[in-house]
């Protein structure tokens, strides 16, 4: 996370805070280190934001700071709240935090979104695949190697290149161009017996790619039990 998005974070904690909260206590929120913290909260008082407090103690934000909004309606900010809120089914744990970083943030614009409530029920984070780490991959356009088990337990070794992400109710579908099958296939994350990224790219192949997907397969219904 970037400092500046560290301080607005910060900003927002305290600000929603009923009680002096401690460095380890928004550390543990933001997962950084309280050192983190204290040398930030210090940067931020020393440009003038009303924080109060110190180390052991505790720290407050004056009442009345204030953050310009964010430009959304309130219809607007409700329907985000709650998509926000359902990202945790996801099981992706990477877009969970970011998630729960923008609700904060949404806070201010139209607090009453803290009363909508989206179960977090769904697709459990499967160990071989870190999903922070393959969001990354498709964004850079890089080649991964994986082994993969198939419906029938039989598990292959594949070079992938990673095009998108569908977050099903009851999993996760990796999108990408099989150099085994020469073709486009949808992989199972749970599926997936472990990952490793390659030096190669494909760079700049992507776009059509997806809009082959785009065109064929995505028009389809994809059922999750046959892959």
């Amino acid at each position: 996370m970037a400092k500046s998005d560290r301080f607005f974070e910060i900003i927002q904690i305290l600000r929603q805070a009923r009680k002096p909260l401690r460095a380890r206590d928004i550390a543990e929120l933001l997962e950084v280190s309280p050192r983190t913290v204290y040398r930030d909260i210090a940067t931020l008082q020393a440009m003038q934001t009303p924080i109060h407090g110190e180390a052991g103690i505790g720290y407050v934000m004056r009442k009345g700071y204030d953050l310009p909004p964010i430009n959304f309606d309130i219809d607007e900010a409700e329907a985000v709240a709650v998509g926000l809120a359902m990202v945790a089914r996801t099981g992706d744990l990477g877009l969970w935090r970011a998630a729960q970083r923008a609700s904060r943030k949404l806070n201010k614009t139209a607090p009453g979104t803290q009363r909508l409530v989206a179960s977090s029920w769904g697709v459990a984070a499967t160990a071989a695949v870190d999903m922070t780490t393959l969001r990354a991959l498709i964004r850079a356009e890089r080649k991964i190697d994986m082994a993969y088990d198939d419906a029938s337990g039989a598990q292959t070794r594949r070079v992938v290149w990673p095009l998108a992400l569908i977050y099903y109710t009851e999993s996760v579908l990796l999108v990408g161009w099989c150099e085994l099958r020469r073709d486009l296939r949808h992989f199972r994350l749970d599926r997936i017996a472990n990952v490793t990224p390659l030096d190669d790219t494909f760079t700049g192949r992507s776009d059509d790619l997806i809009a082959l997907w785009e065109d064929t397969q995505k028009r389809e219904t994809v059922s999750t039990r046959e892959l």
